[in-house]
This record gives C-alpha cells, structure tokens and sequence, in this order.
C-alpha cells in the first residue's frame, strides 16, 4: 500500500509539473510572439540608434537592479516548509530598495548621458526609473504561484502587463515614432503587473521587518546575488563596452542582433526551468528521482532549443531581411554567432535551477566568475580587431567553455554518467545539423523572395524535426507516453 502511495504522489506532481509547463509555455509563447511583432513594427519605423539611446537606459537600470539583487524569490522557492511568516519582510525590503534605487536612477541619470555621450538619456531614465519603484510594490504572494506550481494564476498576472506594453509601445511609435514609444510601453506594462497582482492574489503584504527572517533569507540569497552580478556582467558587460566604446548605431546592431538570436533558445530554457525549480526543490532529498527529473529535462530542452538555434543560425539573412528591412543588415554576422551562444546557454541554464534547489548555488557562482573572467580577457582584443563581430566571439568563447564546467558540476550532483548527460543530445544535434544543411542549399541555390526562401526554411525545419521526433519518442517511450498522455487528459479537464 506504501509503495501505492508512492506511486500516486510521483502520478500527482508529475500531473502538476506537467500542466505548470504548459502554462508556463503558453506564457512565453503570448510574451515572444507580441515581442516579435513590437520589434517588428519598431524596427521598421525607428532607427539602430533609437534602440541603442534605450538600450543604454536600460542597462543602467538593470545595473543597479543586479548589484541590488537579494535572491530572496529564490530562497522562498526553495524552502519546503510554509513561507507566509517570511513574506512581509521580504516584500518590506524590496519596497525600501525599489525606493532607494529609484532615487539613485534619477540623481546618476546626468552622469550616465555624459559617459555614453548621449543627452537624451537623462530624461528617459529618469522616467524609467518609476518602473523599478513600481515592481518594488507588486504584492510579494504572488511568488506561490511558482512555489506551488500554479502556473495557470501566474499566466494571466504577467499576461496583463505584456498585452498593456504591446498596446502602449505600438501605439505610441505609431504616433510618435520616437523611442519614447518603448518608454511608454515599458511603465504601462509595470503598472498593469502591479495592479494585476493584487487583484490576482488575496495576501496583503504590511510593512514589518523580522531580522531573522531576513538574515535567514539572505544566508541563502547571498549566492543568487553573486550569481546575479557576475551574470549580469556577462551577459550585460558586452553592452556596456559596444556603447562606450563602438557607439550607439552598433549598440543598437548588437542589441537586437543579440536578443532575436536568442529570444526562442533561451525563452524555451526559460520555461522548463521555471517549472524544474520548485519541482527540484520538492525532489531535493530523493537523488534518484533527482537526476532522472533533469535528464528528461535536458532531454526536452535539447530537443527544442538546439534546432531552433540551428535555424536562426542558417536563416539569418533571409529573416532580417523580412522582418526588419536591409538596413539591419549589419547585425546578420553578430546573429549567426550569438545562434550558437544561445544554443550553449539552453544548456548552461538547465544547471542552475539543480544546483540552487539542492541548497549549492555557490557552484553557479564559482562558473560564472570562470565565464566572466574569460570574457574580459578577450572582448577587447578581438573588437579592437573585428567590431561588434569581435564583442560576439569573446561572449561565444566564454559561453562555451563555462558551460563545459556547468556541465560536467551537474553530472557530478546528480551522479550520473557522461554517457547519459550526452545521449540527450544526440538526436537533437543530428536534427540541427540536418536543418542547416538544407537551409544552406535553399538560401544558397534557390531564386525568388526572400520571404518564399523562409518560408521554405521553416518547412524543412518542421519536415526534419517531425521526422527525428519520432527516434527521440522511442528513446524516452515511457517518460514521453506518460507525459503525453497527461497532457491530453488535462485538456479534456481531467484530472
């Protein structure tokens, strides 16, 4: 009967976990396709410059957001037992620090427009600023949306603020055609996920501080900040540097370059780990079930991320083309390379949510000074040399090699074998090799539009991965069938 009850508890989360993934991908589906639509309508009426004036606001704001950072999200996720006497403390300290980086974003505003050598910067910060308050004060419940895998509730709380920013900046840009478009877009959207959030949740925070709470709080946080920081400088530091040092124009090349190359590779990561982490946290005590949990994982993310990058890689040219008009043109080189930086971060990013839901995120911390380290030694030299092409090649060297070393951590945590971890990526590699492939004969020996040539891409994208979908079913037949089959009943309103 125990072993019964065993089985019906696994049945039980993986039903959860399951149709929390769904939610959660239905999420960054609604949020990525009226993000592309936004960068699309954008793209067509602003110019690179314009993205660059905002992306330099952004960065500042994402700076002092970092080197603020309290991990204390995480740190509630991660607890097993109730986390409702921690929340009033947690929510008091992000108010206080929401107020005071408000304040620090409107007096360094001046500063930052002098460095970068941009005047129209100060006001917009200074504008922007607000949003950091705003998120300050969304009501601190809704963290058990994630925490008890109610992934339904958080899809329509963030849902609110993606459709208010899409409504907001389009309107605006059509108007306008200034950047303040995607200023206006950007405090609509934080004021919807404020409102939203309580409407959407009933616990009202209060201002209260508990000293131990937060000292209990941040012994853990302390990591996820660390973690943080060095990953902003990795992943923001090549922004900061193009924008001193390469100009607006090619920051605003590297930027969009930069974020369609790995919009889909990362967002899907972004799912599947947002589910992985509170259902890691539940199975942290259970090593079997633990390292079975991340291979079907690494297994899913493979399958998804790898041809998807394959894709963006081989149909670059054809897709800027398209989408954005010739004169982005100059970011399709940044664009192949930074493919294949999101194809190495799909499966970097499946390790966090491992080593932070057993209690270790120091051992994300340590590879992420190994990545920044590597990245500072070599993106001056080689953009000095090849430009905003150089910048990407130091972030591709230092993104390759740390995941190696988050790689070979995770093997050794879960105590699995080289073997296994790779077998995940086989099927996926060879349906990614096959794509560029005939990509590259399409784009290369076929006449005709440039939206014909995609949208031929994109049929023997689906052609190549429907045929090796069905070899990586039968490589994880029971694991699939199962899920498969959950899901099918979830939607029928079974449970």
């Amino acid at each position: 009967m125990n072993q019964e009850n065993v089985h019906s508890s696994d049945r039980k989360l993986l039903q959860r976990v399951t149709q929390g993934g769904l939610w959660v991908f239905l999420l960054r589906v609604c949020q990525q396709l009226f993000s592309l639509i936004r960068i699309t309508i954008l793209a067509r009426i602003l110019a690179p410059d314009d993205f660059g004036i905002m992306g330099i606001a952004m960065l500042t704001m994402a700076t002092l957001e970092t080197f603020s950072q309290t991990g204390f999200e995480h740190a509630l996720i991660q607890k097993k037992e109730s986390i409702n006497k921690y929340l009033d403390t947690a929510w008091t300290i992000l108010v206080v620090r929401g107020f005071i980086l408000f304040g620090i974003l409107y007096l360094i505003a001046p500063y930052v427009a002098t460095f970068f050598g941009a005047a129209e910067v100060k006001l917009i910060i200074r504008v922007i600023s607000l949003s950091v308050f705003l998120q300050g004060l969304t009501n601190i419940g809704v963290i058990h949306f994630q925490k008890e895998l109610e992934f339904n509730k958080q899809f329509f709380y963030h849902l609110s603020g993606i459709l208010i920013d899409f409504i907001v900046s389009v309107s605006a840009v059509l108007i306008l055609r200034s950047v303040w478009a995607l200023v206006f877009g950007l405090l609509a959207g934080n004021v919807a996920r404020c409102v939203s959030s309580y409407l959407i949740h009933p616990y009202r925070p209060h201002l209260r501080v508990n000293l131990e709470h937060a000292k209990e709080l941040f012994s853990f946080g302390k990591w996820v900040l660390g973690s943080s920081i060095l990953f902003f400088l990795i992943t923001q530091g090549d922004e900061i540097f193009v924008g001193k040092l390469l100009g607006i124009v090619s920051l605003g090349f590297y930027q969009l370059a930069y974020k369609i190359s790995n919009m889909t590779t990362t967002e899907i990561t972004h799912i599947i780990s947002q589910v992985s982490f509170p259902t890691y946290s539940i199975l942290q005590h259970e090593p079997v079930k633990l390292r079975e949990s991340y291979l079907k994982v690494l297994r899913l993310t493979s399958f998804l991320a790898l041809p998807i990058a394959g894709f963006i890689f081989a149909a670059s040219p054809v897709f800027v083309t398209v989408f954005f008009g010739e004169k982005w043109m100059p970011m399709v080189p940044v664009m192949k390379i930074l493919a294949i930086v999101g194809l190495a971060r799909s499966i970097m990013a499946t390790t966090g949510p491992i080593f932070r839901a057993v209690g270790k995120p120091r051992i994300e911390t340590e590879w992420q000074i190994v990545r920044f380290i590597l990245l500072a030694c070599f993106i001056y030299p080689l953009a000095k040399n090849f430009n905003i092409v150089g910048v990407s090649y130091a972030v591709l060297i230092s993104t390759v090699v740390s995941t190696i070393g988050f790689s070979y951590k995770v093997i050794s945590q879960i105590h699995c074998t080289t073997k296994e971890f790779l077998s995940a990526l086989i099927l996926p590699s060879a349906n990614t090799m096959i794509i560029i492939a005939g990509i590259n004969i399409i784009y290369l020996n076929l006449a005709g539009p440039s939206v014909y040539k995609l949208a031929l891409c994109l049929v023997v994208s689906f052609l190549s991965t429907v045929f090796l979908s069905v070899l990586f079913w039968k490589c994880s037949r029971k694991d699939s069938s199962f899920i498969l089959r959950e899901v099918f009943c979830y939607f029928k309103g079974s449970r």
